[in-house]
This record gives C-alpha cells, structure tokens and sequence, in this order.
C-alpha cells in the first residue's frame, strides 16, 4: 500500500501469523505517505510452501539463516535502507538482519519483540515456569491448539480467520521457531554498536513482563512506548502504533 516512491516500510509477522496481522495498520502508514508492505514468513499461512525443503541441499529444519535470508531478499528486492518492522518472535529475526546488515535497514521497530536472549521462553507469563520441562514440539502443538480453539477469546471473525490460517500454516514451522526461543540470540548488541535508530512498542499486558522490555529496549540503546493493548498492539491499538511509528520516523 502506499505511493512507490514513499518512504519504504516492510512489516514481518511472527509465528503462526501473516501479512493479515497488519491490515488495520497498512493503510494508516500508507495514508502518511509511506510505502508499505508486508510477507509471510517462511512456513506460514501463504507461504506455507516455502521452507528448508526447497534449500540446495535440502535441509530438515526452518532456521534463523533461513528467516534472516528471506528478510534479506525481500529488503533487496526494493529500495533501501528501509524502515523495518519485526512483530514477535520476527523481532528477533529482524534486528539479527540490522546487525548484520546495516545498510538495509534504515530504522528498526521491535513489536512485542522477545526481550531476552538464551532459553528467552522462561520469561514468558504463563508458560515460563514449565518451557524448560516442554519440548519445542509439545510448545508448539499446545499453542496451535490454544489459537484454534480460541482460549485468549479473540473476537468471533478474527478467530475464524486465525482457524482458517492453520490449514496452511505448516506446524513444523511453529515447532522449530519453538526452539529457536529456546535459543535466542544476543541481537541487542549488535544493533546498538551500529547505532540502527530503534522503537521499541510493546502492550502493557504484553505476554512478556514490561520490565523486561524496558531493559531490551535500554540494551538496544531504543525508545520504548508502552500501549494499552496486549501481545498484537497492531490489531487492538492500531491508530496508537502507527502514529508511534510515523513520529519516530520523521527525520529518518
């Protein structure tokens, strides 16, 4: 969406997640001028099909080399540096990419990013205590199955949409990215040496404790807004992110 000569905006969505998860907030960084887009990670949802399957040689799992490389080819496939924006576990993948690749990326918003490094699951609100007695693939099959019977009572056509999204959504896809939380890496570090401008937007409800955010965001030498909204600011507070994101980016 937006003018092709707009500033470019390119929006990642998390595990079991689309370019849908952005519908409400497109057209309002569109509007402003920008040009935005948005993609299906690897394994998910429209791009069920893509995966390690189709590498030379094939390989038997979805990786951070695997996301991090589709990240890159989409960034390159337009004009850069562009502002990027990483929902969730994405976050992570995207400021692996600023890290590595500055000069792509011209400014970085981490949307309920995971903020912490290593086994960062612990973390978590409620599943934390028990991530470490779970395998990647007991996580994966218990969040698939939350998410199709609606426990979190997300509104009734949402949640037909999120149910409709699993019958392409591959669950080995989940299941790896449950391990790669389970092995988080150190992305602050790099993005701050770089001086990458960074915003961090998170929901005061978030699934991850807001303290921890905040020492990410401190880390990543970022800006922290705190919305009053959970872990999808981008569907619950829609106006409030993107007026967020238009303001940290004018000057840029």
């Amino acid at each position: 969406m937006g003018p092709l000569d707009g500033p470019r905006v390119v929006l990642m969505p998390g595990m079991t997640g689309s370019k849908e998860d952005f519908v409400r907030v497109m057209p309002l960084l569109a509007a402003s001028g920008h040009r935005v887009e948005a993609f299906d990670m690897a394994g998910q949802y429209e791009s069920w099909a893509a995966g390690p399957a189709n590498l030379i040689p094939p390989g038997a799992h979805y990786t951070m080399a695997l996301f991090e490389a589709d990240l890159r080819a989409v960034l390159q496939a337009g004009a850069t540096p562009a502002h990027v924006l990483g929902y969730s576990f994405a976050g992570t993948v995207a400021a692996a990419v600023a890290g590595t690749h500055p000069e792509l990326v011209r400014s970085l918003t981490l949307l309920s990013t995971t903020p912490r490094s290593g086994q960062a699951l612990r973390a978590f609100k409620v599943l934390g205590p028990f991530s470490g007695m779970l395998s990647a693939a007991a996580l994966g099959r218990l969040f698939v199955w939350v998410l199709r019977h609606n426990v979190h009572g997300a509104p009734r056509d949402r949640a037909v949409f999120v149910t409709a999204r699993f019958d392409q959504t591959s669950i080995a896809s989940v299941i790896d990215i449950f391990g790669l939380m389970k092995q988080t890496p150190d992305v602050a570090s790099a993005v701050s040496a770089h001086g990458i401008p960074t915003l961090v937007v998170v929901g005061a409800h978030d699934v991850w404790p807001l303290a921890a955010h905040r020492a990410f965001a401190a880390q990543l030498g970022g800006r922290l807004v705190v919305l009053d909204a959970g872990h999808s600011p981008c569907e619950t507070a829609p106006h409030q992110l993107a007026e967020a994101m238009s303001a940290f980016f004018a000057g840029r």
